[in-house]
């Protein structure tokens, strides 16, 4: 039996509007993650998880094995060509972390570019991550960006590919977003964060001088705004951009020239909406919401010396549709591909360039409508075909390259998953209503011979505009093979039903996203699909769980709150800490009196209350930059404190070299997701051990 000690501290916070809240945990925010204390509380925290599981490690191991199995250890992912190389990258069999590889085109051997198994262990790193890695435009020097902690702080390291070696001695403290080559490969573009961890600027670094003569390109100090930047498509202007949810900045540079300054395009223009922008030649093209196209168009703007973008100006190439929703685009000399939604579903369109500007759009079309679709990773300006990605709930990803003028597919790859009979599973979408009236599509998986109604888990996110895509995923299958149905609840605040769904889940109307979740688990218990109903989410998708255990605890067996935004009212009062200030046109502004009211109503750890509880598996990493330890930390304690008897078992893991993502290798992924799943069929089962955790 493991004891955790009492941590409660009586105390308050209070608010900027006067307001005293009781918060007796407020200290393990205070204290800090380093501070011994707090360690100790963690590590007490997962000593009693060792408890809980210990008689499940046996299960545990099975489920890992299982996902195992359906794993090509020893794989290649799809070539991705950039000038006269194929870059891929290889997993090999018992190796946690891929090696970046690349090949010739004209022929000749495969080079290793980065291992990185070995550069973890030459290197004593628990974790790597390498989030951008692009080669020079002559393919001599292959520079990546490498964070080691999970805080999203990264390297970036210059590799000399004909000696092995490090071209220069590793640029520290960047931002993980922004990293491009000029069109001489002399020079490299990137970003850094300010105090919060907010991309503030931009930067341009020559190669063998030393970080400090780095020249600052751009500088965004309005807290609300991030900047981010991105070659265009044929690679001879770098885009720069200062965001926000509402609003875009942009600015133009001249990657041929040797001291080329950025030059504005569009200003920012609040509500006005240009999240894409890119040059056409004798054009600029943009997505953009402006005139009221809220689920926005295409439109051109002439080029005109010295002079911003004027919407007087603007031409439409893909007149505004509200059924259809545009999210991205990629250009190509001879075409431009599209990417939108309709229906629900994601769609692809294709329009020919002509010496007058482009043609028809043509939907490109494919057997099943319930799928995902989306534009690969294409850096050939002049090729005929684009690399797509394609996948269903019952198929695993195809990596397909679209003939750009005959809308044919050409499979380039499909993921291989070891023991898996796509014949044996059955997807589904059905409609639920919300209590408002609204119909939310809710997708299933499940196996042809699962008898209903079954175990079902429900799974949900619902913010920022991010869809949950109908897409495969070898993990689900250990619950689905036992019987389990798997549903997704696509709730407001995503964007499946274009932007109207996600302005309908943000701000005054974010109640709804909640509303919605706990409707589809009412819905699915109410028609026979669900028996026991587990609930699981991370993130923003862990503040759903938190607000969906406030609003229903009763109708959860077992709720798997992962990394969760739990606290908004601390969090989003503190403009010192990431994310905080750049996400008020999500969450609101506490400063403001009625915005504070409405994330008062539904702030998971301020909405705890005395009663029974399910089952609560809470999971963080201590170096989370996104949503610090400290918020699921405290919630679980506060649980424990007003959880009535009868009440689950509530245990929190903090994975302490790791951030919002979990520990970086593979398998400890999958044993990670195994221990979770582990839990949850104890829980349905009734065989949940419950040591004490005073």
């Amino acid at each position: 039996m493991t004891h955790i000690p009492r941590a409660a501290r009586k105390g308050v916070v209070h608010d900027l509007h006067g307001v005293q809240r009781p918060d007796d945990y407020h200290w393990l925010k205070t204290q800090g993650k380093a501070d011994p204390e707090v360690l100790a509380y963690l590590e007490a925290e997962n000593a009693h998880l060792d408890a809980v599981m210990a008689p499940l490690r046996a299960t545990q191991a099975a489920i890992y094995q299982e996902l195992l199995s359906h794993v090509q250890e020893r794989d290649d992912q799809p070539e991705v060509v950039r000038g006269a190389y194929a870059y891929f990258q290889r997993t090999l069999e018992g190796q946690a972390h891929a090696v970046f590889m690349r090949r010739p085109l004209s022929g000749g051997p495969e080079e290793t570019l980065l291992d990185l198994n070995a550069l973890k262990v030459r290197e004593g790193m628990e974790n790597v991550w390498v989030y951008r890695a692009v080669p020079s435009p002559d393919g001599r020097l292959w520079a990546y960006l490498l964070d080691t902690t999970g805080q999203e702080v990264f390297e970036l390291r210059v590799l000399d590919t004909t000696s092995g070696e490090l071209a220069e001695p590793p640029l520290t403290g960047l931002s993980g977003w922004v990293l491009d080559w000029n069109a001489a490969g002399t020079q490299v573009y990137y970003a850094t964060d300010d105090a919060t961890q907010r991309p503030d600027s931009v930067w341009r670094h020559t190669l063998d001088e030393a970080q400090a003569q780095a020249e600052r390109l751009l500088h965004e100090p309005d807290p609300t705004f991030r900047v981010a930047a991105a070659l265009t498509e044929d690679g001879g202007t770098l885009r720069l951009i200062s965001q926000s949810n509402m609003a875009q900045e942009w600015w133009a540079l001249d990657t041929a020239q040797d001291g080329a300054q950025p030059a504005l395009l569009r200003p920012r223009e609040r509500g006005t909406e240009v999240p894409i922008l890119t040059d056409g030649g004798d054009h600029w093209l943009a997505l953009t919401n402006h005139g009221g196209a809220s689920e926005f168009k295409l439109v051109r703007f002439p080029k005109r010396e010295g002079a911003a973008l004027d919407w007087e100006d603007a031409q439409d190439v893909l007149p505004y549709d509200p059924a259809r929703h545009l999210t991205g685009l990629h250009l190509f000399q001879n075409h431009l591909l599209l990417a939108g939604r309709e229906g629900g579903f994601t769609r692809l369109w294709v329009l020919a360039r002509t010496p007058g500007g482009y043609g028809p759009a043509r939907r490109v079309n494919f057997p099943e409508d319930s799928v995902t679709v989306r534009i690969g990773a294409n850096h050939v300006f002049d090729a005929g075909s684009a690399r797509i990605v394609f996948t269903s709930l019952t198929r695993p990803i195809e990596h397909l390259d679209l003939d750009l003028t005959s809308l044919n597919t050409t499979l380039v790859k499909a993921t291989p998953v070891p023991n898996y009979d796509a014949d044996l599973y059955v997807s589904e979408q059905t409609w639920i209503t919300a209590p408002d009236g609204e119909r939310v599509p809710v997708s299933l998986l499940r196996r042809r011979d699962t008898l209903l109604p079954a175990p079902t888990l429900l799974y949900g996110y619902g913010s920022y505009g991010f869809s949950m895509e109908p897409s495969f995923s070898l993990t689900r299958l250990p619950l689905v093979d036992r019987g389990w149905v798997y549903a997704t609840a696509h709730v407001r605040g995503g964007s499946e039903l274009g932007r109207r769904w996600y302005d309908a889940g943000r701000l005054a109307h974010k109640m709804n996203t909640f509303t919605d979740f706990v409707a589809a688990g009412e819905a699915l218990k109410a028609n026979g699909t669900a028996r026991e109903l587990v609930a699981m989410g991370r993130s923003a998708g862990g503040l759903l769980m938190g607000a969906a255990l406030n609003l229903r605890p009763d109708l959860w067996t077992a709720v798997f709150p992962g990394v969760p935004f739990v606290d908004v009212l601390n969090t989003m009062l503190d403009d010192s800490i990431p994310l905080t200030t750049n996400e008020y046109d999500e969450w609101g502004n506490p400063n403001d009196a009625e915005q504070y009211a409405v994330m008062a109503a539904y702030s998971p750890y301020d909405n705890l209350k005395a009663t029974r509880y399910p089952h609560l598996f809470i999971s963080t990493g201590l170096n989370d930059p996104r949503v610090a330890y400290w918020e699921p930390a405290k919630f679980a304690a506060r649980v424990r404190d007003l959880a009535q008897p009868g009440s689950g078992v509530t245990v929190l893991k903090t994975i302490m070299g790791a951030g919002h993502g979990g520990s970086s290798s593979r398998y400890e992924y999958l044993n990670e997701l195994a221990e979770e799943y582990a839990f949850a069929l104890a829980a349905v089962d009734g065989t949940l051990p419950t040591p004490d955790a005073p």
